[in-house]
């Protein structure tokens, strides 16, 4: 999923350099109000922890990779907004440090990540919390569903980065069948270890987990 430089034209890349700009912006507003000083710390070491699974990258296709997201992960230990503003600190540390993604496509990455793969998760959810019964169990496979559709989500948008501004050759039915494809099979991965974790955390300090804190009431976008 981390996008090299050079992949998507440079106009493309900068009108997402600009989207992504005004996601993050939102979210560190969103945050200040979503963030207590209990849950402050725990964003902190969700970060590290999708900057670990992050680093297991899979070839996909002309020099693009697949990897464990974290994006639901975080949204619902955290909230949404600093879901986003954690995977955004990633993205920009594997990218200035260890040249996983471009630069230039460094805007690219943080809308398909950032910003596609934690609110697709998060509208996911909120939409299976509201049928499910209001348990831990149904929090964790709420949680389990929502990371799978996040990643082939992200991949999607990828893929409409690529129709738009592509300077490869690569037939856009290729690179969708390609994407999808892997990242549906990444998605099944990353929601039995989304399950797993949010699973551990309910058990030992549910009082933290975003998306157990609402349990009596609909999930609200804070802000």
């Amino acid at each position: 999923m981390h996008i090299p430089d050079g992949f998507i034209d440079i106009p493309t890349s900068t009108a997402f350099v600009a989207a992504s700009a005004l996601a993050v912006g939102g979210a560190v507003k969103g945050a200040r109000n979503q963030l207590s000083d209990q849950s402050a710390p725990l964003a902190g070491l969700t970060a590290v922890f999708i900057f670990a699974v992050q680093m297991l990258n899979f070839p996909v296709a002309a020099g693009t990779s697949g990897h464990l997201i974290g994006a639901a992960l975080a949204m619902v230990l955290v909230g949404p907004y600093a879901a986003t503003l954690a995977l955004t600190v990633v993205l920009i540390v594997q990218a200035l440090l260890f040249a996983d993604g471009g630069l230039t496509a460094l805007g690219l990455s943080i809308f398909n990540m950032g910003v596609i793969s934690v609110w697709i998760s998060f509208f996911t959810f909120v939409l299976l919390k509201k049928l499910l019964p209001k348990t831990k169990t149904s929090t964790v496979a709420a949680s389990f569903f929502a990371a799978f559709i996040s990643v082939p989500a992200a991949a999607l948008g990828f893929v409409f980065q690529y129709a738009i501004g592509a300077t490869g050759t690569f037939s856009i039915s290729a690179v969708l069948s390609a994407m999808v494809g892997t990242h549906i099979l990444i998605g099944i991965g990353e929601g039995i270890i989304t399950a797993l974790t949010v699973s551990a955390v309910l058990a030992s300090r549910s009082d933290l987990v975003y998306g157990w804190e609402s349990k009596n009431t609909p999930l609200e976008i804070r802000s």
